[in-house]
């Protein structure tokens, strides 16, 4: 490491382009001509983007991982996985816990559209930062920011714990009230992470990108482990409590109760939220960290310049059709994906059983993380199989939304078939969708610029569309009915 590269870290010398962190773009992400980023690629290029799908044991590829594997420090590794655990756990944490959640809250089945809404508020969040980046003469330092984002995330999850169930009077109307600021809080975490945590890993080594997008999806997958370790969603049997005058049998449905509360399930979370700013204080302060720095300025607007040092090369640039599709796609994903897909899950799912709703909502977001460690390796381009990809998600979603809108009585609702039909539709929808947003980015990420703001611009824009729209759809009209979870 060259002696202007050390000072290019903390203490040293103000760089007057901007701050020392950004987005790194790999090489492969780099296209070598145009055609790469064509919808209809050459033939050499649909089969180069096919090898890295089926060639596991060339040499090469083997030669790359090694390389991968040994210049790298572990400990930053452990600490970046830390780091990116504390994005989007306690929103994740709170949708798993709506099985035990919808069963206390006043909402009821229309308790995930309400949060939906609550998560589009923690948009505030990215919104203030950005304007203040923008407008204010005084910046923000990313590094206390991001000490501030962790405390508020992790504080939320606490006092979820303590308040998740108290409810107050709102137009006269009882509602979780508790809830849903928690949760506003939770989201503010969440959302303020896509524009915060990744520029600043992108002080790192691009290796370390990789291991922070693997605690950002284990974010998804420890809240998963542990309502499945708490056993919530078991369908519970049918007990006969009474028998009337005329002979008519009364049941009741009898549940297992969890091996632990709600409380307690929050309570993990938080530890996980400690865990999350323990690794990012280290991750910010240790000498062993600071080391691995690379060499990439951001200027104003996260435009993104590398150092010599990096050898990146220049970019070229898909068509302005192709810019554009690709936006209004990522937008039409993320109204779908982020905005609806949570509050309609119940909707679809329950009328197969508690048991089929729990597996849903749990192999839903565990489909997260596995499709991001599937892209790590996978890797792909070409608008053609961004695009197919992006009809399968719309078949998987016309399902769905069918189901969802014939509750409580969609089909097979009464056999087995109906209910793993209805899972595995979740979850191939959910991986298949997190697949092909990270496809549309990394062919964004390429283009350098301010193409990452606009994609982020779009996606949350579509996100607060979709929440709206389906908030309406449940609370003020007729098109979704809860499903009875009685004998």
């Amino acid at each position: 490491m060259s002696k202007n590269h050390k000072t290019r870290g903390a203490g040293g010398p103000t760089n007057p382009a901007g701050p020392v962190y950004g987005v790194i773009s790999t090489l492969d992400d780099a296209a070598p001509n145009p055609a790469d980023f064509a919808r209809f690629p050459s033939p050499e290029v649909k089969k180069g983007e096919l090898s890295l799908f089926l060639s596991w044991d060339s040499p090469k590829k083997n030669m790359e991982i090694s390389s991968k594997l040994s210049n790298r420090s572990w400990i930053v590794d452990m600490l970046a996985v830390f780091f990116g655990i504390g994005t989007w756990l306690g929103v994740n944490g709170t949708f798993i816990q709506l099985p035990l959640l919808v069963n206390e809250a006043p909402e009821g089945w229309s308790l995930p559209s309400y949060l939906s809404v609550m998560v589009q508020i923690g948009n505030l969040g990215p919104l203030l930062y950005t304007a203040i980046q923008k407008y204010s003469p005084k910046k923000l330092n990313d590094g206390w920011t991001i000490h501030g984002v962790l405390l508020v995330g992790a504080i939320s999850c606490l006092l979820t714990a303590f308040f998740y169930n108290r409810t107050a009077l709102v137009a006269g109307t009882d509602h979780s009230l508790a809830l849903f600021v928690l949760t506003c809080f939770t989201a503010l975490n969440a959302c303020t992470s896509s524009v915060l945590f990744m520029p600043y890993m992108g002080r790192f080594k691009e290796q370390y990108m990789v291991t922070y997008f693997i605690g950002e999806g284990l974010s998804g997958l420890l809240p998963s482990v542990t309502a499945l370790i708490q056993g919530i969603g078991e369908s519970g049997n049918c007990v006969l409590v009474n028998v009337t005058e005329t002979g008519q049998e009364i049941y009741e449905l009898q549940k297992t109760p969890p091996r632990f509360d709600t409380r307690v399930f929050f309570l993990i979370l938080f530890a996980l939220m400690v865990f999350a700013y323990v690794g990012y204080a280290l991750l910010n302060s240790l000498p062993l960290a600071r080391r691995e720095y690379a060499q990439v300025t951001v200027s104003e607007g996260n435009k993104y310049v590398y150092g010599e040092a990096d050898s990146q090369p220049k970019t070229e640039k898909i068509t302005k059709g192709q810019y554009t599709y690709l936006l209004l796609l990522i937008g039409v994903i993320s109204l779908f994906s982020n905005g609806m897909f949570g509050s309609i899950q119940s909707y679809s799912s329950a009328p197969y059983g508690s048991q089929a709703y729990h597996l849903a909502a749990t192999l839903s977001v565990i489909a997260n993380p596995v499709a991001c460690f599937m892209a790590m390796f996978l890797h792909f381009t070409s608008l053609r199989i961004i695009t197919v990809l992006s009809i399968l998600a719309g078949l998987l979603t016309s399902y769905v939304f069918t189901t969802a809108a014939l509750s409580p009585l969609p089909p097979l609702h009464d056999q087995t078939t109906g209910a793993v039909l209805v899972v595995t539709a979740w979850t191939l929808l959910v991986g298949i969708v997190s697949y092909t947003k990270l496809g549309i980015t990394t062919v964004m990420r390429a283009q350098g610029g301010q193409s990452l703001v606009w994609v982020g611009a779009i996606t949350q824009l579509g996100s607060a569309i979709g929440a709206v729209a389906i908030f309406f759809a449940i609370n003020y009209s007729d098109l979704f009915q809860a499903a009875e979870t009685g004998c």
